[in-house]
């Protein structure tokens, strides 16, 4: 096992270690209200069919537990597992805690983790969260605290992917609607759920760990970035995020909250769906784009500088796989002339690009941005602005994506396998058919050896620069905003969890 073995002793040195042993956790439940304004509707509930993090998952990570956690330090934290290894290449085991109980009564032991398992890599469920578990063969209760996770190849991220897997209780969910109801195990119970609208959460007096911070936990709705900072300055609001940096200035002036940025994990992009013309088959059509992109112009105009231009990958330096190699293409409007015309249309195009809104920093204005300068290169673009829910729709589900559509995606297991299953051959999300891509990740994904996964990395992400899905654009900086009755554990990868948070 060698150095693999070696990356878990973070993990089991800290058996001891509770879910939620953060400092803000460390205190009583208060009687004072935490109310959070998020940029987008939480879509479901059922967290096997969301891996939308900074919305879906950041509520359910108030209702339900995992095996493992990360913590604001990105650091994994024990959560139903108080210990976990590999035990040998294709085999975890977890020890949990005893007693741990849903709401309704059920236990969640081991035979709990089995049947979330076994419901995930159901083909007839078909869960949104599939693809990352499908290397997982068996699952053996070992008794009730003991539990063995058995792949058909090593899986040395699973410890990591567990992160974002949120366990169900069995007998409830067969009778129930976990899209839209929830029987909670984690430390705040479901209140009121309307869509669109708000999710109201309040204390769970029976919950297992440290009590949470907040007695009762609102997440409002709000697209309208001028709407969630309106609500911050008159105390409607304690905390938001994912609004333009120019505003930072203004909330901190306003003497009511405190604003900031800090960088990003989320890999920004402009998608092509490269399963039909005009992008399937035209490697030159997709290079030219690229290089008709400015993406520091973007960065510097509308982010006040803020964000990192991706060096032609998905990765960001958090990750472990990342190729610090890579170049991004330069802003070359010339050049992209003459691959257009190579691609076949010398007198250019048109385009639809899609933009989802109400997720991403200004993807009203960055698209305006990326339409007039692909305009001069003799591409016309049609933008297509859409509610976050129905794109993903739409993106997800149908497989219907647009030409090209402006997204962002991050992973929290912060490991290659995760972010670039997203672009793996058959995945719904990745609308890409490079099989040498696909083989080296799944090389890579099935071995313990870390410097031959990185190797194996390295030699992916070139691929994907040379053969572009996408234009890699930049790591959107996570701008907040906190008001000054509340603590923050800022943290750069999405989740918004009240217990992360704290009153002063």
């Amino acid at each position: 096992m060698g150095a693999f073995q070696n990356r878990l002793t973070a993990g089991t040195c800290l058996v001891g270690a509770l879910m939620l042993s953060t400092a803000a956790m460390t205190i009583t439940a208060a009687a004072q209200d935490l109310t959070v304004a998020l940029p987008t509707s939480v879509n479901t509930l059922d967290p096997h069919n969301t891996a939308t993090v900074g919305t879906d998952l950041s509520v359910i990570s108030h209702l339900y537990t995992p095996l493992v956690i990360r913590g604001p330090d990105l650091a994994l934290q024990p959560a139903l597992a108080t210990s976990w290894e590999a035990v040998d290449d294709l085999t975890w085991r977890f020890e949990l805690r005893p007693g741990v109980t849903f709401v309704n009564g059920e236990p969640l032991d081991a035979e709990a983790v089995r049947w979330n398992i076994e419901r995930v890599l159901d083909p007839d469920f078909n869960a949104r969260v599939q693809s990352w578990f499908r290397p997982i063969e068996e699952v053996r209760v070992i008794d009730d605290t003991t539990l063995e996770i058995v792949t058909n190849a090593p899986y040395p991220a699973l410890a990591d992917q567990m992160s974002s897997f949120f366990l169900l209780p069995p007998q409830w969910t067969e009778a129930h609607n976990p899209a839209a109801e929830a029987s909670s195990s984690g430390p705040y119970e479901l209140v009121e759920f309307v869509s669109g609208d708000r999710i109201v959460l309040q204390a769970n007096d029976d919950y297992w760990g440290e009590a949470p911070p907040f007695q009762t936990v609102e997440f409002r709705m709000m697209p309208e970035d001028s709407s969630r900072i309106a609500a911050l300055l008159a105390d409607e609001a304690d905390f938001v995020q994912y609004f333009p940096p120019s505003e930072i200035d203004r909330i901190n002036e306003s003497g009511r909250a405190e604003a900031s940025a800090i960088s990003g994990i989320r890999f920004m992009l402009v998608k092509f769906n490269n399963l039909r013309p005009p992008f399937q088959d035209n490697p030159d059509l997709r290079m030219a784009i690229n290089y008709a992109i400015d993406r520091q112009g973007i960065i510097d105009s509308l982010f006040n500088g803020l964000g990192d231009i991706a060096n032609c990958q998905a990765l960001s330096p958090a990750y472990f796989g990342y190729n610090a190699e890579l170049e991004p293409a330069p802003y070359d409007p010339q050049r992209a002339r003459e691959l257009l015309a190579s691609a076949g249309y010398p007198d250019g195009l048109e385009l639809d690009l899609e933009v989802p809104l109400g997720r991403y920093v200004q993807a009203q204005e960055i698209a305006q941005v990326i339409a007039a300068m692909l305009a001069e290169i003799g591409v016309d673009v049609n933008i297509i602005e859409m509610e976050f829910g129905a794109w993903l729709d739409k993106y997800r589900n149908a497989g219907d994506l647009g030409d090209m559509s402006y997204l962002g995606q991050a992973w929290p297991t912060l490991d290659a396998d995760g972010l670039l299953t997203l672009f793996e051959p058959g995945n719904a999300y990745a609308y890409y058919e490079n099989e040498q891509f696909g083989e080296l990740i799944r090389e890579a994904r099935s071995i313990t050896d870390r410097d031959r996964r990185q190797d194996l990395y390295r030699e992916a992400t070139q691929v994907m620069c040379e053969d572009p899905p996408h234009v890699p654009m930049f790591f959107q900086p996570t701008t907040y905003a906190v008001s000054n009755d509340i603590e923050w554990q800022v943290r750069p990868d999405d989740w918004v969890r009240a217990f992360d948070m704290a009153p002063r």
